[in-house]
Protein backbone atom coordinates (compact mmCIF):
# COMPACT_ATOMS: atom_id res chain seq x y z
CA UNK A 1 0.00 0.00 0.00
CA UNK A 2 1.37 3.64 -0.95
CA UNK A 3 1.65 5.46 1.87
CA UNK A 4 1.22 9.31 2.53
CA UNK A 5 5.02 9.44 3.27
CA UNK A 6 5.92 7.43 0.03
CA UNK A 7 4.05 10.17 -2.35
CA UNK A 8 5.93 12.76 -0.46
CA UNK A 9 9.51 10.78 -1.12
CA UNK A 10 8.26 10.35 -4.95
CA UNK A 11 7.87 13.96 -4.99
CA UNK A 12 11.50 15.01 -3.32
CA UNK A 13 12.19 12.88 -6.43
CA UNK A 14 10.31 14.57 -9.19
CA UNK A 15 11.38 17.91 -7.98
CA UNK A 16 15.46 16.67 -8.12
CA UNK A 17 14.80 15.47 -11.06
CA UNK A 18 14.38 18.57 -12.70
CA UNK A 19 17.63 20.32 -11.39
CA UNK A 20 15.80 23.75 -11.50
CA UNK A 21 12.46 25.17 -12.09
CA UNK A 22 9.65 27.99 -11.93
CA UNK A 23 6.92 27.22 -10.13
CA UNK A 24 3.57 28.78 -11.32
CA UNK A 25 1.65 30.14 -7.98
CA UNK A 26 -1.00 31.59 -6.61
CA UNK A 27 -1.71 31.09 -2.82
CA UNK A 28 -3.86 28.44 -2.89
CA UNK A 29 -3.54 25.25 -1.20
CA UNK A 30 -1.58 23.28 -4.25
CA UNK A 31 0.13 25.64 -5.69
CA UNK A 32 1.30 26.81 -1.88
CA UNK A 33 2.09 23.16 -0.79
CA UNK A 34 4.55 22.53 -4.10
CA UNK A 35 6.05 26.02 -3.57
CA UNK A 36 7.11 25.64 -0.43
CA UNK A 37 8.12 21.86 -1.10
CA UNK A 38 10.13 23.01 -3.30
CA UNK A 39 11.96 25.54 -1.30
CA UNK A 40 13.19 23.04 0.98
CA UNK A 41 15.35 21.24 -1.00
CA UNK A 42 18.57 22.06 -1.27
CA UNK A 43 19.49 20.75 -4.28
CA UNK A 44 16.95 22.30 -6.27
CA UNK A 45 16.70 25.69 -7.68
CA UNK A 46 13.34 26.75 -7.61
CA UNK A 47 11.26 30.58 -8.10
CA UNK A 48 7.48 30.73 -7.42
CA UNK A 49 5.67 32.81 -10.15
CA UNK A 50 3.03 35.23 -9.08
CA UNK A 51 0.76 36.51 -12.13
CA UNK A 52 -0.37 40.08 -11.01
CA UNK A 53 -3.96 39.02 -13.35
CA UNK A 54 -6.82 41.75 -12.99
CA UNK A 55 -8.86 37.57 -12.87
CA UNK A 56 -6.87 37.13 -9.14
CA UNK A 57 -8.74 38.71 -6.21
CA UNK A 58 -6.33 41.40 -4.51
CA UNK A 59 -6.75 39.35 -1.46
CA UNK A 60 -5.71 36.29 -2.86
CA UNK A 61 -2.73 38.45 -4.46
CA UNK A 62 -1.81 40.06 -0.95
CA UNK A 63 -2.32 36.48 0.72
CA UNK A 64 0.20 34.72 -1.71
CA UNK A 65 2.52 37.30 -1.06
CA UNK A 66 2.20 37.05 2.83
CA UNK A 67 2.80 33.19 2.91
CA UNK A 68 5.85 33.60 0.25
CA UNK A 69 7.23 35.76 2.74
CA UNK A 70 6.68 34.35 5.94
CA UNK A 71 8.05 30.70 4.40
CA UNK A 72 11.44 32.83 2.82
CA UNK A 73 9.67 31.21 -0.84
CA UNK A 74 11.93 32.91 -3.75
CA UNK A 75 8.85 35.20 -5.32
CA UNK A 76 8.81 36.88 -8.96
CA UNK A 77 5.87 38.78 -9.57
CA UNK A 78 5.11 39.10 -13.37
CA UNK A 79 2.01 41.15 -15.43
CA UNK A 80 0.05 39.13 -17.56
CA UNK A 81 -2.00 40.47 -20.45
CA UNK A 82 -4.67 38.32 -20.61
CA UNK A 83 -6.88 40.87 -21.27
CA UNK A 84 -5.78 42.17 -24.39
CA UNK A 85 -6.78 38.81 -25.83
CA UNK A 86 -10.26 38.63 -27.73
CA UNK A 87 -10.44 34.97 -27.70
CA UNK A 88 -10.08 35.03 -23.91
CA UNK A 89 -12.44 38.16 -23.23
CA UNK A 90 -15.44 36.33 -25.35
CA UNK A 91 -14.73 34.08 -22.04
CA UNK A 92 -15.96 30.51 -24.33
CA UNK A 93 -15.08 27.35 -23.03
CA UNK A 94 -12.06 27.67 -23.86
CA UNK A 95 -10.82 30.75 -22.05
CA UNK A 96 -8.88 28.78 -19.39
CA UNK A 97 -6.83 27.63 -22.17
CA UNK A 98 -5.77 30.97 -23.56
CA UNK A 99 -5.48 32.15 -19.75
CA UNK A 100 -3.04 29.39 -19.34
CA UNK A 101 -0.91 30.15 -22.69
CA UNK A 102 -0.70 33.56 -22.00
CA UNK A 103 0.31 32.80 -18.28
CA UNK A 104 3.41 29.94 -19.41
CA UNK A 105 4.23 32.20 -22.22
CA UNK A 106 5.71 34.91 -19.70
CA UNK A 107 6.74 32.24 -17.36
CA UNK A 108 8.77 30.78 -20.11
CA UNK A 109 10.27 34.61 -21.04
CA UNK A 110 11.32 34.34 -17.11
CA UNK A 111 12.99 30.99 -17.43
CA UNK A 112 14.93 31.95 -20.34
CA UNK A 113 16.11 35.49 -18.63
CA UNK A 114 16.71 34.12 -15.54
CA UNK A 115 18.55 30.78 -16.39
CA UNK A 116 15.73 27.96 -15.14
CA UNK A 117 15.07 24.78 -16.89
CA UNK A 118 11.53 24.30 -16.10
CA UNK A 119 8.55 24.91 -15.68
CA UNK A 120 6.03 23.36 -13.47
CA UNK A 121 2.18 23.85 -11.92
CA UNK A 122 0.03 23.00 -9.31
CA UNK A 123 -2.25 20.34 -10.77
CA UNK A 124 -2.83 17.57 -8.63
CA UNK A 125 -4.54 14.13 -9.20
CA UNK A 126 -8.25 14.82 -8.52
CA UNK A 127 -8.06 17.40 -11.52
CA UNK A 128 -7.38 15.09 -14.06
CA UNK A 129 -11.21 14.20 -14.01
CA UNK A 130 -12.65 17.76 -14.39
CA UNK A 131 -12.88 20.10 -17.84
CA UNK A 132 -9.25 22.06 -17.14
CA UNK A 133 -8.12 23.47 -20.73
CA UNK A 134 -5.44 25.05 -18.91
CA UNK A 135 -4.02 21.56 -18.66
CA UNK A 136 -3.50 21.39 -22.65
CA UNK A 137 -1.91 24.75 -22.23
CA UNK A 138 0.15 22.92 -20.02
CA UNK A 139 0.80 20.75 -22.28
CA UNK A 140 1.72 22.53 -25.08
CA UNK A 141 4.40 24.47 -22.80
CA UNK A 142 6.15 21.32 -21.43
CA UNK A 143 4.70 22.19 -17.74
CA UNK A 144 4.86 19.56 -15.56
CA UNK A 145 3.10 18.47 -12.67
CA UNK A 146 5.00 16.93 -9.54
CA UNK A 147 2.28 16.91 -7.33
CA UNK A 148 0.21 14.41 -10.05
CA UNK A 149 3.74 12.80 -10.59
CA UNK A 150 4.18 12.10 -6.95
CA UNK A 151 -0.04 10.27 -6.80
CA UNK A 152 -1.42 13.20 -4.84
CA UNK A 153 -4.74 14.30 -4.15
CA UNK A 154 -6.19 17.12 -2.98
CA UNK A 155 -6.85 15.64 0.33
CA UNK A 156 -3.54 14.24 0.51
CA UNK A 157 -2.12 17.90 -0.52
CA UNK A 158 -4.20 19.44 2.42
CA UNK A 159 -2.82 16.58 4.87
CA UNK A 160 0.77 17.32 3.95
CA UNK A 161 0.67 21.03 4.05
CA UNK A 162 -1.32 20.88 8.04
CA UNK A 163 1.26 17.97 8.75
CA UNK A 164 4.20 20.77 8.03
CA UNK A 165 2.51 23.87 9.93
CA UNK A 166 1.23 25.59 7.22
CA UNK A 167 -1.75 27.99 7.69
CA UNK A 168 -3.11 27.21 3.67
CA UNK A 169 -3.66 23.31 4.54
CA UNK A 170 -7.67 24.30 4.94
CA UNK A 171 -7.53 27.46 2.98
CA UNK A 172 -11.11 27.27 0.93
CA UNK A 173 -10.47 26.70 -3.13
CA UNK A 174 -11.05 30.02 -5.11
CA UNK A 175 -10.39 29.81 -9.24
CA UNK A 176 -9.65 33.01 -10.44
CA UNK A 177 -12.65 35.68 -10.85
CA UNK A 178 -13.18 34.94 -14.23
CA UNK A 179 -14.34 31.52 -14.03
CA UNK A 180 -17.33 32.77 -12.29
CA UNK A 181 -18.81 34.65 -15.42
CA UNK A 182 -21.03 32.81 -17.45
CA UNK A 183 -19.76 31.45 -20.53
CA UNK A 184 -20.77 33.70 -23.98
CA UNK A 185 -21.15 36.64 -21.49
CA UNK A 186 -17.52 38.58 -22.09
CA UNK A 187 -14.51 39.27 -19.48
CA UNK A 188 -14.46 42.80 -18.38
CA UNK A 189 -12.73 44.81 -15.67
CA UNK A 190 -15.87 45.78 -14.24
CA UNK A 191 -17.53 42.55 -14.27
CA UNK A 192 -14.43 41.31 -12.29
CA UNK A 193 -14.41 44.20 -10.14
CA UNK A 194 -17.91 43.88 -9.20
CA UNK A 195 -17.61 39.64 -8.76
CA UNK A 196 -14.88 40.29 -6.29
CA UNK A 197 -16.70 42.93 -4.06
CA UNK A 198 -19.05 41.04 -3.92
CA UNK A 199 -17.23 38.03 -2.49
CA UNK A 200 -15.66 40.01 -0.44
CA UNK A 201 -18.62 41.28 1.06
CA UNK A 202 -19.77 37.80 1.98
CA UNK A 203 -16.22 36.79 3.33
CA UNK A 204 -16.49 39.50 5.97
CA UNK A 205 -19.98 38.53 6.90
CA UNK A 206 -18.52 35.19 7.84
CA UNK A 207 -19.09 32.55 5.02
CA UNK A 208 -15.74 30.64 3.93
CA UNK A 209 -16.83 28.57 1.33
CA UNK A 210 -19.04 30.30 -1.61
CA UNK A 211 -19.35 31.92 -4.99
CA UNK A 212 -20.61 34.61 -6.69
CA UNK A 213 -21.46 33.67 -10.52
CA UNK A 214 -22.23 36.43 -12.97
CA UNK A 215 -25.07 35.84 -15.21
CA UNK A 216 -25.18 39.12 -17.53
CA UNK A 217 -25.44 41.17 -14.20
CA UNK A 218 -27.45 38.49 -12.55
CA UNK A 219 -25.63 37.24 -9.17
CA UNK A 220 -26.44 33.64 -8.62
CA UNK A 221 -24.79 33.19 -4.85
CA UNK A 222 -23.52 29.88 -4.02
CA UNK A 223 -22.57 29.18 -0.59
CA UNK A 224 -21.95 25.53 1.28
CA UNK A 225 -24.33 23.03 1.99
CA UNK A 226 -23.34 23.58 5.78
CA UNK A 227 -22.88 27.10 5.72
CA UNK A 228 -26.64 27.79 4.00
CA UNK A 229 -28.51 28.10 7.17
CA UNK A 230 -26.95 31.01 7.94
CA UNK A 231 -27.75 32.54 4.81
CA UNK A 232 -31.68 31.69 4.54
CA UNK A 233 -32.69 34.09 7.06
CA UNK A 234 -34.77 36.95 5.80
CA UNK A 235 -32.93 39.80 7.12
CA UNK A 236 -29.68 38.00 5.69
CA UNK A 237 -30.94 37.87 2.47
CA UNK A 238 -32.51 41.27 2.22
CA UNK A 239 -29.04 42.43 2.75
CA UNK A 240 -27.66 40.75 0.63
CA UNK A 241 -29.75 41.95 -2.39
CA UNK A 242 -29.19 45.22 -1.21
CA UNK A 243 -25.72 45.28 -1.04
CA UNK A 244 -25.27 43.13 -4.09
CA UNK A 245 -27.32 45.47 -6.03
CA UNK A 246 -25.61 48.55 -4.52
CA UNK A 247 -22.22 46.81 -6.59
CA UNK A 248 -23.69 46.87 -9.83
CA UNK A 249 -25.83 43.45 -10.16
CA UNK A 250 -29.85 43.98 -11.44
CA UNK A 251 -30.70 40.87 -9.68
CA UNK A 252 -29.62 38.74 -6.37
CA UNK A 253 -30.28 35.07 -6.15
CA UNK A 254 -29.33 32.56 -3.84
CA UNK A 255 -28.80 29.04 -5.43
CA UNK A 256 -30.73 26.78 -3.72
CA UNK A 257 -27.97 24.16 -4.56
CA UNK A 258 -25.77 25.57 -2.82
CA UNK A 259 -21.64 25.52 -3.51
CA UNK A 260 -20.24 23.67 -5.94
CA UNK A 261 -16.76 23.59 -7.85
CA UNK A 262 -16.97 24.52 -11.47
CA UNK A 263 -20.99 24.68 -11.54
CA UNK A 264 -20.49 26.96 -14.65
CA UNK A 265 -19.23 23.68 -16.23
CA UNK A 266 -23.36 22.66 -16.67
CA UNK A 267 -23.57 24.77 -19.55
CA UNK A 268 -21.18 23.10 -21.59
CA UNK A 269 -21.99 19.74 -20.14
CA UNK A 270 -21.33 18.12 -23.77
CA UNK A 271 -17.24 19.22 -23.28
CA UNK A 272 -15.39 16.38 -23.86
CA UNK A 273 -13.30 15.54 -20.58
CA UNK A 274 -9.05 15.72 -20.98
CA UNK A 275 -7.28 12.70 -20.88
Amino acid sequence: MITLADKKQALDAALRELGSVLIAYSGGVDSAYLAWHASRLPDLRMLAVLADSPSLARSQFDDAIRFAKRHNIPLEIIATDEMENPDYVKNDARRCFHCKSELFTRMEETLVRLGFRNLAYGMNLDDRADFRPGQQAARDHVVVAPLVNAGLTKADIRALAREAGLQVWDKPASACLSSRIAYGNPVTRETLLRIEQAETYLRERGFRQFRVRDHAGLARVEIAADEMGDALSPAFVRELAAALQHLGFTYVTLDCAGYRSGSLNAEISHAPRLP
